[in-house]
């Protein structure tokens, strides 16, 4: 039981540091740390122990967050005029700008996606930053969102493992 809530727990620092980290997928690691809490759950006696029904619908907005993110920064480009370039340029910045954390994270991301859209595109340069701050803008709100819901499961993982 112990080990699983020692996994759970790591599971939950990894799935906050995926949602901001590319390439590490944050609410669903978030989420097997609560699969792990679950199942640690059934061998002790807990006063209130997480419910089925509370795994699944953590689950499902998984699911839906996963989803969202990867429609969010697409049409917040296609918003603002810009194209596939722009977000492209926005995660090579991104992966760039992580050498100068956290300023390059932001700054990387959305100077890839202004030059994305400058070069690739032959945009102007106001095009070009209508579209590379849209990219950065659908960037940053699914950051944000994935951030939220794997810090809930972290919350939910904590509470349902200690108190």
């Amino acid at each position: 039981m112990i080990a699983l809530i020692v996994f759970a727990i790591i599971f939950a620092i990894v799935g906050i540091v995926g949602s901001v980290v590319p390439g590490l997928p944050g609410p669903p690691l978030s989420w097997l740390g609560m699969l792990l809490v679950y199942f640690a759950d059934k061998v002790g006696d807990k006063p209130e122990p997480m419910t089925l029904a509370t795994l699944l619908i953590w689950l499902a907005v998984t699911v839906v967050v996963s989803i969202l993110d990867y429609v969010i920064p697409i049409k917040t480009t296609t918003m603002t005029g810009g194209h596939k370039a722009a977000s492209t340029g926005a995660i090579v910045g991104l992966i760039v700008g992580m050498l100068v954390p956290p300023v390059g994270i932001i700054l990387g991301s959305l100077l890839g996606a202004f030059l994305g859209e400058l070069v690739v595109n032959n945009k102007g340069m106001w095009p070009a930053f209508k579209a590379g701050a849209g990219a950065f803008l659908g960037f940053m709100l699914g950051t944000g969102l994935k951030l939220a819901v794997s810090g809930v499961m972290a919350w939910l993982i904590i509470k349902y493992a200690f108190l």
